[in-house]
This record gives C-alpha cells, structure tokens and sequence, in this order.
C-alpha cells in the first residue's frame, strides 16, 4: 500500500506547489499519512553531494517510503494499544535525565582527565593483578631463516643455519649481513611474541600437540615445495598461564584510565552531593 501512496507522491518533491493557510504560504508537503505531514526541508541533508540525479530520486524516494511506513505502523499500533501502554512521559524523563548527566559527565572526563600512564604505573598494576591475565593461547617468541629451494645445501644457507642455533650476539649480526647479499631471508626476534596459531599459518607447519612440540623443541626444520625453513624458539609460554606484560601493556592502559575515569565521577558526585548537603538544597521527608 504504501509504495502505491509513494509512486502517487514522489513527484511532490520535484514540483514547486506550496500549502496555503489563508493567505500565508506554508512550508512545501511532499508527503502526508492520516495527520501527519512530510515538508521538503526534512529532506535537506538526506542527499549528499556528487550524486547523479538518478540516484538523488532514488535516495529521496526511499526516504518517504520509510517515513511512509513509519506514520503507517505508527498509527496502526497506536489503534491497537490502551492509553495506558502509550504513556512514556516517566521513562522519556529518565532518558533525557540519563542523557544530560552522561553529557555532563562526558564533558568533564574531556576536561579533566589525566591521560598520562607512565610505565612504573603499567608495571605495578601487573604485579598487583598478575593473575587476572592468562593467555588463552600459547605464544612463542621465534627467530627464523627462509631459504629458497636448490641452495639448501650451500655453504651460506649452512652458514644461516649455524648463526640461527648460535645464542652469540655477534652471530645475530652476522647472519643479517649474510642475508643482506643473498636470497635468503631472516625474521629477527626483537622480542616480540606471537601466538603459535599465528606461526602455523605463517609457516609450513603441522603441529597437532603444541604444548608437547614446544616442551621439547627449540630448533625446528621445515619446508614446503618453494622454501626451507630454519626455525628458532626462543621462548615460549603454554596457555593458562601468566601473559606477558609486553602483551598486556595496552588493556592495562586502558584498565587505569577507566579506573581513573570512574574516580573523577565518583569524587565530582559525591562534591555535588555535599555542597547541596551543605546548602540545604534538598530534604527527605
């Protein structure tokens, strides 16, 4: 039905007839449903620039089949519910209540808030809540070298191979000087954790027990048809247990500004209070 109304009105909003109330022109009508009017101003700003025409009808088109079916549904279920279903004057009150202390509130947090977390802060608040984060899965820290087919067995990829097992400083340096002249490539460190779901998919493996594998391996040989893989784990840690605070430093963060968030409303709520304690501005009876 209210397509059929639609098609009946849409060229309303390409035409220039105006309401009249006595002599006084009114505000352009595009649309009616029962006593409810649709004026062409409502539609400022539902088109954005740089659309075809085409486009513009059809944007403005189904902006007034929505209102249409709005007015439609609206009247219907106002037909088929008491007086005293419709009567929202409490609940709209607390709304708009809700909505201008969260405003107000909101406003102060901008104003007022320290956003500096300094890392002494970030530290102690991991001590202090250590339990509260484990990993939900397990994460490793790894170092890797990618070699390309066929140089397998070259004196560099051999070479690669024994800087990555070597646990000397200098052999890290080393290695990424080999790498910097040859095809193959180095994945450093750096201290970095990654999750061990997220290696898999990074590299050609097939890990069905995790845990075990990482108890058990710290050097690890792979390969897929392109490429052999030289991998070294240098840490790793099992889910369930403690995440690490390189991890964590981010939510921590967050964690104490909310918690200084929730302080500043506290205290500015509870100043309220007392100055209208004091001032005897309210009274329970």
């Amino acid at each position: 039905m209210s397509r059929r109304i639609l098609m009946l009105l849409i060229p309303a909003v390409f035409l220039s007839a105006c309401r009249f109330l006595g002599n006084q022109p009114e505000e352009e009508v595009i649309a009616f449903a029962y006593d409810k009017y649709l004026y062409r101003s409502e539609l400022e700003g539902v088109v954005p620039g740089g659309v075809t025409p085409a486009d513009s009808v059809e944007i403005a088109r189904q902006y007034i089949d929505n209102w249409i079916r709005q007015q439609v549904l609206l009247n219907h279920a106002e037909g088929n519910l008491a007086k005293d279903q419709m009567d929202f004057e409490k609940q709209l009150e607390n709304y708009r209540n809700s909505l201008i202390i969260y405003e107000y509130e909101s406003e102060l947090i901008r104003q007022k808030l320290d956003t500096v977390v300094s890392v002494e802060e970030i530290e102690t608040f991991y001590r202090e809540n250590e339990s509260n984060f484990q990993l939900r899965e397990n994460i490793v820290r790894v170092s890797y070298v990618k070699i390309p087919r066929g140089i397998e067995d070259s004196p560099k990829a051999k070479k690669a191979k024994q800087y990555l097992q070597s646990s000397g400083p200098e052999d890290k340096e080393k290695i990424i000087e080999l790498c910097e002249n040859t095809t193959i490539t180095y994945r450093p460190d750096d201290e970095n954790w990654i999750a061990f779901s997220d290696l898999m998919r990074e590299l050609p493996l097939e890990i069905y027990d995790q845990e075990n594998f990482l108890k058990n391996r710290s050097f690890h040989e792979t390969g897929d048809s392109l490429f052999i893989y030289f991998v070294r784990i240098n840490d790793y840690k099992i889910r369930e247990s403690t995440s690490p605070l390189s991890l964590e430093t981010e939510s921590i963060r967050n964690m104490i500004l909310n918690r200084r968030k929730q302080e500043l409303i506290n205290n500015m709520q509870q100043e309220v209070f007392q100055e209208a304690l004091k001032n005897k501005e309210f009274e329970i009876f």
